[in-house]
């Protein structure tokens, strides 16, 4: 199922995400979290996107391109003792990829050998994802199950082209539900990358403007 969310207002954009969520939130609300929206009035609207709730929220076009446009992300797992541990992951941007369905995936580079999410999935597959833009003030939440394969041929899947980095395996996410936030309280952060990009017309112009001040100087001379 694709949909394109493009032309739509912000509150159309809101709106929409917000029904999509409800796999998202039908997992996540326990009896605390209900019993607090009934005492806060907003439990009935809630409730509603709650019965509508599927198995799943169906990724679109929409999520698939901002997944696409990533260059990192948190990811939440569950400790063998019960405690949440959270992690930032990054690459070359698509490195969060999509596989198929609602299945997406990442290469697992060699690193500090702790094998903490390895162990973390083996025990509880429960994962969660949350993926910032910051420039444009965006956040995706994402839940699903998650496991680790050391198949090449995953591996090879989901490897980054021309990317200096040795994977050891692939992590592969089916995902549950997602929710988009809203850009309240998001403080706006721009890579290196971002920053050369929106200053470059500004160096371009500066170079065209020191080059014609040495022509006028030399024809001065």
């Amino acid at each position: 199922m694709n949909i394109n969310h493009r032309g739509l207002s912000p509150w159309g954009q809101r709106a929409i995400a917000r029904c999509m969520a409800q796999a998202f939130f039908h997992t996540l609300f326990g009896p605390g979290a209900r019993a607090l929206q009934s005492a806060d009035g907003s439990r009935a609207s809630y409730a509603r996107m709650e019965a509508s709730a599927g198995p799943v929220d169906v990724l679109t076009a929409r999520e698939l391109d901002f997944i696409a446009a990533r260059d990192s992300f948190y990811m939440a797992s569950v400790s063998e003792d019960g405690w949440p541990y959270v992690q930032h992951r990054g690459g070359p941007t698509g490195f969060l990829r999509h596989i198929d369905g609602n299945r997406i995936g990442f290469a697992d580079y060699r690193g500090n050998r702790q094998f903490l999410s390895v162990a973390h999935f083996a025990a509880d597959d429960r994962v969660a994802l949350f993926l910032m833009d910051y420039p444009n003030r965006r956040r995706l939440k994402i839940i699903g199950h998650a496991r680790s394969s050391e198949n090449p041929v995953d591996i090879a899947a989901l490897m980054p082209p021309d990317y200096a980095a040795e994977a050891e395996r692939g992590f592969l996410i089916d995902v549950i539900g997602f929710d988009w936030n809203c850009p309240q309280h998001i403080t706006p952060r721009f890579t290196e990358a971002e920053v050369q990009h929106a200053s470059q017309p500004l160096i371009d112009e500066i170079a065209t403007l020191r080059a014609r001040i040495a022509q006028l100087e030399g024809t001065a001379s």
